[in-house]
């Protein structure tokens, strides 16, 4: 490959969802989507493996799928109502169609199987993309929508975080961990939008920062499975102690930072009055906090206590994600205290 085109596609990638976030028309809100698409699919293939190209084939057809769904939606929303804005979907049939394709985009329950599965043909790099970057701007435009239709979206969240927690237990491949936990998550960003899109936009933060602390530490380990991680204090020692905060703070555990998002949020149902979503939610999240304790065993308590079979590498020399690992990692462990600043800077 030129040492051009990944720049190029990178740029391409930022300037797709750049155009999403800042457009308030729905022809160029579509173009911004199928940029952010186009861009990636090379990325995704670039190990040239079979599964890899699968994994491309697949994702290429879900993005295409809902890409579709949304400019048909978009096109018959403006014949209906004459106008191109986004706000401008009054009819409950479309902006129902919309909500659901964007669903599809993200990878919402009961639209999420997909997403596993194309986790689980890419390597970690890619599949940190899609776990992280390509949520944005279909999150952009689910913020200005999803307030049309709180009864969908609780389906959806509820959904997604049954679903999410149920679909990790029995997995062993640390990819599909990943992916079912960004499923659970997703479920509670959409939980909440209608009540408040700043909590949901600060969910989404909270999630892109333990993802991005998860996958680079998994990038570092060199590891995909969960059987392998007993060895991984013979790689690198200060991870069999990090790895273990970074998946308690993805399960909500206090005093890390992943409890902050969850707190505010069933905070805010049960003063809506809506107490009977926070207990489902709740429950629903120890189902994902068993996979993640799961791991945290493996690492800890299931150490080999004989020689390895395979060589291992005694000690890794810090690379580049580990500069960005101290920093993403900090930021996933310690920032609860900061709760009462994120709320009074935000405001809702």
């Amino acid at each position: 490959m030129s040492p051009y085109i990944m720049p190029i596609l990178c740029l391409s990638l930022g300037l797709g969802t750049t155009l999403t976030f800042m457009s308030s028309h729905w022809m160029l809100t579509w173009m911004g989507l199928e940029m952010n698409t186009l861009a990636i699919l090379p990325l995704l293939a670039k190990s040239h493996h079979p599964r890899a190209i699968e994994a491309t084939i697949k994702y290429f057809l879900i993005q295409a799928t809902a890409a579709a769904v949304l400019l048909f939606t978009a096109i018959t929303n403006a014949w209906l109502t004459g106008g191109w804005q986004l706000h401008q979907v009054s009819h409950p049939l479309m902006s129902t169609m919309v909500l659901l394709a964007l669903a599809l985009k993200v990878g919402l329950a009961p639209l999420h199987s997909w997403l596993p599965e194309v986790l689980q043909g890419l390597n970690l790099a890619t599949g940190l993309l899609i776990s992280t970057w390509q949520k944005l701007a279909p999150f952009s435009v689910i913020l200005q929508l999803a307030p049309t239709h709180p009864a969908i979206t609780i389906m959806l969240g509820l959904t997604s975080i049954l679903v999410g927690g149920w679909g990790g237990l029995n997995q062993t491949q640390l990819r599909k961990v990943l992916a079912y936990s960004s499923i659970a998550h997703l479920g509670w960003m959409i939980i909440v939008v209608h009540l408040s899109p700043n909590l949901t936009l600060i969910t989404l933060l909270t999630y892109l920062i333990m993802t991005l602390s998860a996958f680079l530490a998994l990038m570092i380990n060199n590891i995909t499975s969960i059987s392998r991680l007993a060895a991984s204090w013979a790689k690198t020692p200060i991870m069999t102690a990090l790895m273990p905060l970074i998946m308690f703070s993805l399960g909500g555990l206090p005093p890390l930072t992943g409890f902050m998002p969850k707190w505010l949020i069933l905070d805010e149902l049960v003063n809506q009055e809506q107490p009977l979503i926070a207990m489902v939610a709740a429950l629903g999240s120890l189902l994902s906090l068993f996979f993640y304790l799961r791991i945290a065993n493996a690492m800890t308590f299931a150490m080999a206590p004989n020689t390895l079979v395979t060589t291992t590498t005694w000690r890794l020399r810090p690379s580049g994600p580990a500069s960005l690992l101290s920093i993403s990692a900090s930021l996933t462990i310690l920032m609860l205290p900061t709760t009462p600043i994120i709320v009074a800077l935000v405001g809702f």
